[in-house]
């Protein structure tokens, strides 16, 4: 198992993890990029609403300031005109907001927009309380408002009011938008450059493997990212001495030991109770094949070590199945991969033998069935007919020196490292393997290569 595997169960049982919300974008980086952009976008929807309500009261301000004079003005320069000549001044009098109209004009409800009381009032205010005034509101889609009022002369006289806000400038919807684009693109770099040192320490542990190969960040940027990356090359190191001293010791251990079985061994045959002497001789053979496993499984991180060389993987499963086949066993072979890869060899024939002697020692019998995934990837999968793994244990027969068996009997039970042997030298050359129970009966170990192997013509 790596230091990461090793690490995780008291990572995960120390803090539960909790679930994002549905509605919201699972990495860190999408959900501050949103929470700025959604940020931007309201303030500059604000922004826009107080310019738009801005305008709107300096235009109205503006509007009834001006008509306040040329208003009364036009009012008293028609009232002081001929009757006959009022109609050609008209043209002359008329605005863009407001007209006047020589007669009743038309009726309708009073009015009840902000805009038209103001100007109203406004009116009302300006030419003087001598004439008598009313004001409606014309039906339509858009505002329209008429003051109605008597000239001296009894004519009446209609003042046609349009009112309308200053339009904006065809610059500013487009000058607002390239703002927001401009600062939701700085955001989002600046963003990006902040939780690219998350990314690259979630990077760096995924990649610490059972080599213990360390990766390591670059102890720069903001206080607060470089003491994280200090603190995880740190901790890099110490887990590669701790990995490294518990190999040392158990390789020492397992080296120790075979003086003394060797010494044990030589006494073993000069003794005269033949009954006793093959007693002795079978707990002398159990422990020296537990030291020589334990020997491997101490150089299993040797196997990222072996160099990778340009093989065809058929020759080399057909080489290592016919060696079974040459001793009686029940194995086999189907399917093939047909394109040469980039393997190791060393630690390749490791890890199917583990599995196979793991299959026959079970089920009696052990398939090995080759193909290629649609992404690429190999997948060696070695089936056999025995009484499958408990689903909950599935996990737990890759750890070393754990045996399924009860009674601990070697001949059952094994010495509990052959798994756990196979399973770190794959992870040391980048595969997995897994096991699961097949439905029909016994246990499917699959052991996948990445697509990155091929060798590309």
């Amino acid at each position: 198992m790596s230091a990461a595997d090793t690490l995780a169960p008291q990572l995960s049982s120390a803090q539960p993890r909790r679930l994002p919300s549905s509605w919201l974008p699972r990495t860190l980086f999408a959900r501050l990029t949103l929470i700025l952009f959604t940020g931007l976008a309201l303030a500059y929807a604000l922004s826009f609403t107080v310019i738009i309500v801005e305008r709107d009261k300096a235009t109205t301000s503006l509007m009834l300031g001006f008509m306040e004079q040329d208003v009364s003005s036009s009012v008293a320069l028609l009232d002081r005109l001929p009757a006959s000549e009022r109609a050609l001044w008209l043209p002359r009098l008329e605005r863009r907001s407001y007209g006047f109209v020589l007669g009743p004009g038309a009726t309708g409800a009073a009015p009840d927009e902000r805009l038209s009381k103001l100007l109203a009032t406004s009116i009302e205010q300006s030419i003087g309380t001598r004439y008598q005034l009313s004001a409606n509101a014309v039906p339509g889609l858009t505002e329209h408002l008429q003051v109605h009022l008597k000239l001296s002369d009894g004519e009446p006289l209609t003042i046609d009011l349009r009112p309308r806000i200053m339009p904006l400038s065809p610059w500013l919807v487009p000058l607002l938008l390239l703002q927001l684009a401009l600062l939701t693109a700085f955001s989002w770099l600046c963003v990006r450059l902040a939780t690219r040192p998350l990314e690259e320490l979630a990077t760096a542990a995924d990649a610490l493997g059972p080599d213990l190969s360390p990766s390591r960040l670059a102890e720069d940027g903001p206080t607060e990212v470089a003491r994280a990356a200090s603190a995880f090359n740190a901790m890099q190191d110490r887990i590669a001495i701790y990995m490294t001293e518990r190999m040392q010791i158990l390789a020492a251990i397992s080296h120790d030991l075979q003086t003394p079985i060797t010494r044990m061994r030589l006494r073993a045959d000069l003794m005269d109770d033949d009954e006793h002497r093959g007693t002795l001789m079978r707990n002398l053979q159990e422990m020296e094949a537990l030291v020589r496993e334990g020997v491997t499984y101490a150089r299993t991180l040797h196997g990222a070590a072996e160099q990778p060389l340009r093989l065809d993987p058929d020759a080399l499963l057909n080489s290592l199945i016919y060696d079974y086949i040459d001793a009686d066993a029940a194995v086999t072979i189907s399917g093939s991969i047909g394109k040469p890869l980039m393997l190791r060899p060393v630690a390749l024939r490791r890890i199917l033998t583990n599995l196979i002697d793991n299959a026959l020692k079970y089920g009696g019998n052990a398939d090995l069935v080759v193909s290629t995934a649609a992404d690429g990837s190999v997948i060696l999968s070695v089936l056999d007919q025995g009484p499958g793994i408990p689903a909950e244990k599935l996990e737990a027969v890759f750890q070393p020196f754990y045996r399924l068996e009860a009674s601990r009997n070697r001949n059952s039970g094994g010495t509990g490292l052959g798994l756990a042997i196979a399973r770190q030298l794959a992870q040391a050359i980048g595969g997995t393997l897994e096991l699961h129970n097949r439905p029909a009966g016994g246990l499917e170990a699959r052991f996948t290569l990445p697509a990155s192997l091929q060798v590309s013509e």
